[in-house]
């Protein structure tokens, strides 16, 4: 999910926030790593549903379980199926959000792999994290933050400015979204999954996930440079010289947003790496319900 930052104060503040968390994540990783994880028994029924043996596909019709009405129905995208790499292996399991609030509809469990997206689905995960309800709470907080130091005094101030605020915050983030996670993807055939490595330790773990910044892998498994998350960011940057005024534009302005935005999804990917460590040893969760596939 592409933030919108555009506010100087804004940023500055958050640039706080941001060295208090690199400061105290590594302690915390140290802790979660130093708690064994359970292992996914074999036998068990979510480790069937990751695992295709050739029995299954000769199952008859008749065998197929029938869905049970009293599940719970969540409105999320609809994972594909998933295998699972290594049996011998550990999975970490990655929930649809972050502490119940931020989407995290494309990280996938570690030890996993899951097949290609079509366009039609990568189109669908980016409209999910664009109107997601966390989407439109960033957004207002970005903009009330934006009225109450008046950062753009063009904007104006009252409701009518906080109108202003908010909808340029809004273009930001659905521009942002779009671009990376289903326009950019499908030209490039790339994948905007993030795969969780969940191995080799702290150091090894936190350099990948910096990496994917600028390394992804394509619609083929393998990988490449990452042209979805770099060009997607410099064309939302580039567009926001559209709709904001004069001040805010140029070639400096546009490179300041870039430079936040690409910061901004290196910070994301180390967070969803080690989410299911701080999930499960930190805040002591279980999991109540499939895991993400």
């Amino acid at each position: 999910m592409v933030l919108p930052v555009r506010l100087e104060p804004t940023l500055l503040r958050n640039s706080r926030i941001a060295f208090a968390l690199l400061a105290l994540l590594p302690p915390t990783i140290a802790l979660c790593q130093t708690r064994p994880i359970e292992w996914v028994p074999q036998g068990s029924p979510s480790a069937k549903t990751l695992i295709q043996t050739p029995t299954q596909t000769q199952a008859p019709p008749s065998q197929s379980p029938t869905p049970d009405p009293a599940a719970p129905q969540k409105s999320l995208p609809e994972a594909p199926s998933s295998t699972i790499i290594d049996p011998n292996e550990v999975i970490l399991h990655q929930t649809p959000r972050i502490m119940g609030v931020l989407p995290n509809f494309t990280a996938v469990d570690s030890n996993t792999r899951l097949p290609r997206l079509s366009t039609r689905e990568k189109f669908v995960i980016a409209m999910h994290d664009s109107v997601d309800y966390s989407s439109f709470l960033l957004v207002a907080g970005l903009a009330g933050k934006g009225l109450s130091s008046n950062s753009i005094p063009a904007f104006g101030t009252g409701a009518a400015g906080f109108g202003r605020y908010y909808w340029r915050q809004f273009t930001d983030q659905v521009s942002g979204t779009f671009f990376t996670e289903a326009i950019f993807p499908t030209l490039t055939h790339e994948d905007p999954r993030y795969y969780t490595l969940g191995k080799n330790g702290f150091f090894k773990r936190a350099s990948y996930a910096l990496s994917r910044t600028f390394i992804t892998k394509n619609d083929r498994g393998t990988n490449e440079f990452n042209i979805s998350e770099i060009g997607g960011n410099a064309s939302e940057a580039a567009l926001s010289n559209f709709y904001y005024p004069a001040a805010e534009r140029g070639f400096g302005k546009s490179a300041k947003n870039f430079a936040t935005q690409t910061v901004i999804t290196a910070g994301a990917n180390i967070l969803k790496e080690f989410w299911p460590d701080i999930r499960k040893n930190l805040f002591r969760m279980k999991d109540d319900y499939p895991p993400r596939r």
